[in-house]
């Protein structure tokens, strides 16, 4: 007889009330207020030049009083203060962990963890992975590359489920494709790009990853594609799997936030991390729903706490309870980042945009690219796209048909150019899908 789980894997606090999670992050932010105040030389000096205190927090709202932090005044602290910056509250010796980000948009900055930081993150993985289903009888293999990435130790978090796990981490798509055949994983991680590639790669060699192999579900970050519904529509058609979207920063925490069973939005840890979606020119909250930035504020990691981090990202949120029963914020959208954001004759365009309009297209491939020229002073953007291999139409009425699709979207009519299947490069991790020829040409 086939064992059952529980739903939850702390039902609790995943299905608290509404008022009960504000009392509980209200009291962790004034912790955390006083220890960056008493023990941060950054904070105090900051707080204080902005007239604030921790005495002066009474209810959350009163969180916008504070100032401020974004990537550059980490950058600009690290490199004052190293090598971990002057924003960290705690003595050396508490800290037993360090990741740092990517470095893609300047230098690295290194986020450290204590112990109990570490271990309340790994239960949150847990927790994450649990809700999408992930049981003890699953075979885990973790494909996101380790380095110095927070995505690395995340594995734990699926032993802590009792999972079997596989480090797998950047390894060519052919020993992938062993190692999930091998050892016949259930569940992997990894890029919504490498999932489209290694699907395709399998595909390409012969192995039909539905019959072949014994993948069926998928969790993905890094990349917006995983809430796009088109996008994750056609991962799951080519794996015959189940395919969950996470977002996570190794700024702050780790996987912040992912879908449950239900894939109605990816599930907040509102016990670790407070959110604000604000507009990124007026600084004033957005309502529910809609676009804004997204801002951070730590509630329990101690390693290097971040208080109203700007994240640069673009998401919008609902706290409506998910069906499955939680309570926690969903985001029901990450739309991409705002240094990603492209302004076409005065309307803002992300790539998320476009890919919504490529993938739920059945006569291209999925793959596309955006290009950016200047004429006559004015930007100009270029949709290049695949056809699929079994489209043997008329090329122009395909390119009328995507920019028509765009215009609902955007407003705008971009140029398109059909290519050839096969055309546009292949990514094996993050995609890069702008192309600003302007910059090339100053």
């Amino acid at each position: 007889m086939a064992k059952t789980y529980r739903k939850y894997w702390d039902e609790e606090l995943e299905t608290a009330p509404r008022e009960k999670i504000r009392a509980m992050q209200l009291a962790a932010l004034k912790e955390m207020l006083d220890l960056v105040y008493n023990n941060s030389p950054y904070y105090k000096k900051s707080f204080d030049e902005h007239g604030v205190s921790p005495a002066d927090l009474k209810t959350l709202e009163d969180l916008k009083k504070f100032p401020y932090i974004n990537k550059y005044i980490l950058r600009e602290r690290q490199q004052a203060a190293p090598p971990f910056g002057d924003l960290v509250p705690v003595p050396e010796e508490e800290l037993v962990y360090m990741s740092a980000s990517s470095g893609s948009t300047g230098i690295p900055t290194a986020s450290p963890f204590t112990l109990q930081d570490f271990e309340e993150w790994q239960d949150y993985e847990a927790r994450l992975f649990w809700s999408s289903g992930m049981r003890p009888y699953d075979r885990y293999c973790h494909a996101l590359q380790f380095t110095l990435f927070v995505g690395g130790p995340d594995v734990i978090g699926a032993q802590k489920v009792g999972a079997l796990c596989v480090w797998a981490g950047t390894v060519p798509s052919e020993r992938m494709l062993e190692i999930l055949r091998q050892w016949q994983i259930t569940v992997t991680w990894t890029t919504p790009s490498f999932a489209w590639y290694l699907g395709e790669t399998a595909k390409a060699q012969g192995i039909d990853p539905q019959k072949d192999l014994f993948v069926r579900k998928i969790f993905v970050a890094g990349e917006p594609g995983g809430s796009i519904p088109e996008t994750r529509q056609k991962i799951e058609e080519l794996w015959g799997a189940d395919l969950y979207d996470y977002y996570g920063l190794s700024d702050i925490f780790g996987a912040c936030a992912g879908m449950c069973e239900a894939k109605d939005g990816l599930h907040w840890a509102e016990d670790h991390i407070l959110i604000e979606v604000i507009n990124p020119d007026t600084e004033e909250e957005v309502p529910e729903g809609e676009r804004g930035e997204l801002v951070l504020t730590s509630l329990k990691k101690r390693g290097r706490p971040l208080i109203r981090f700007r994240t640069g990202d673009i998401v919008s949120y609902t706290s409506e309870k998910c069906s499955c029963g939680r309570t926690h914020l969903r985001l029901h959208g990450i739309h991409g980042r705002l240094d990603d954001m492209l302004i076409i004759r005065g309307v803002n365009v992300f790539p998320s945009d476009i890919e919504v309009v490529v993938r739920k297209n059945p006569d291209l491939s999925g793959e596309f690219r955006l290009v950016i020229t200047e004429e006559k002073h004015l930007a100009v953007l270029t949709v290049e796209a695949e056809r699929a291999h079994e489209y043997s139409g008329d090329i122009r009425q395909l390119q009328e048909r995507v920019i028509t699709d765009c215009n609902k979207i955007l407003g705008i009519r971009p140029r398109v150019n059909i290519l050839e299947p096969g055309a546009l490069p292949r990514a094996t991790h993050k995609a890069k899908r702008v192309f600003d020829e302007r910059k090339n040409n100053r």
